[in-house]
């Protein structure tokens, strides 16, 4: 699919470009959210917030580049028809924020960003966006959280942003694949700010055009024809672009092996109704034994919906141990491939 710069006026390529020290439709108790308009690196406005980690002052009375925490930022991406206004996204955000600080954003063609959903295309260069905010707020380490379709994207981000090794002089990242998200990537690379610390992908599909559940022969109806691009629209506030993937990007199965050494942990649940068991085990399967970890979750269902707090727990903690900022932890409740 190719995509659009829709609702892009006014922004300011790379980075923030209007911010303000309270989001009046959306407060925790004792913390006041940033909320920004990000410019992707293909023009596209990304509506994105920041939620500081529980106990830190970050946010209040001040600057954007002061607010932050200086440790781990967890970056969240949702899942096909969420936005950062869900409350199921909102959930995931407060839970983190028990860890770590948050950054939530919508996808393009979701809630109020601009632009199309190209259904994990291009959407890696939203999440780049997000985490190189992360960083200009002062953060070190930043770790990706997606659901669903924002877990195929977590993937390909971490495989097509690689952190520059010591002494390099060239570009960030393989080759990759071929689509137009990934093509825009080796436009920019050098652009090492946008990379990953550290992996989490929940409810991820292993591969693309996967038909074998009825869940996803609804998701391909709503986004293959045009009627269902219409109630997407106007039901599910996500606009989709009408074109197919020319070229089609690099899969998830394919970026899993180029991760490494960045740590990965997939997370998959047993009754999932839209991707079955084999999505994750392929990944698992496809990415460096030494740094992933696999958990298929008991009676987990599909994504940020489904996410029991206990799980969202064990997942933040996950994501600070593999940065630094905690004791290895290990989940109960789950098998590892």
């Amino acid at each position: 699919m190719s995509e659009d710069a829709e609702g892009t006026e006014g922004l300011s390529r790379g980075g923030p470009v209007t911010q303000s020290g309270q989001d009046s439709g959306w407060r925790t108790p004792s913390r006041t959210l940033l909320r920004a308009r990000l410019r992707t690196d293909d023009g596209v406005g990304i509506d994105a917030c920041y939620q500081p980690r529980e106990g830190s002052s970050g946010g209040r009375g001040e600057g954007a580049g002061q607010a932050a925490g200086r440790d781990l930022a967890i970056v969240v991406a949702h899942g096909f028809t969420g936005s950062l206004e869900r409350p199921a996204v909102r959930r995931v955000s407060q839970v983190f924020a028990r860890h770590a600080d948050v950054i939530t954003f919508s996808f393009r063609g979701h809630g109020r960003s601009g632009g199309r959903s190209t259904v994990g295309d291009r959407e890696v260069l939203d999440l780049a966006a997000a985490v190189r905010w992360a960083r200009s707020l002062g953060h070190s380490t930043v770790a990706t959280a997606g659901f669903s379709m924002g877990g195929s994207v977590v993937l390909r981000h971490a495989a097509l942003h690689r952190a520059e090794p010591a002494g390099a002089a060239g570009g960030a990242g393989p080759g990759g694949g071929t689509g137009a998200g990934d093509a825009a990537h080796r436009m920019h690379r050098g652009r090492t700010d946008a990379h990953t610390d550290a992996v989490v992908a929940v409810s991820a599909p292993a591969r693309w055009y996967y038909r074998g559940t009825p869940a996803m022969r609804r998701v391909h109806w709503a986004i293959q024809h045009p009627a269902g691009r219409l109630v997407s629209r106007y039901g599910l506030r996500t606009r989709i672009h009408h074109r197919d993937w020319d070229p089609v990007p690099l899969s998830p199965v394919e970026a899993a092996p180029l991760i490494a050494p960045t740590p990965l942990l997939v997370v998959h649940g047993d009754r999932d109704a839209y991707f079955p068991l084999d999505h994750p085990y392929s990944l698992a399967e496809a990415a460096d034994p030494a740094a992933t970890e696999l958990w298929i979750e008991r009676g987990f269902g599909h994504a940020e919906n489904a996410a029991p707090p206990e799980l969202l727990e064990r997942i933040a903690a996950w994501a600070t141990a593999r940065t630094g900022r905690a004791p290895r932890h290990h989940g109960d409740g789950t098998t590892d491939g």
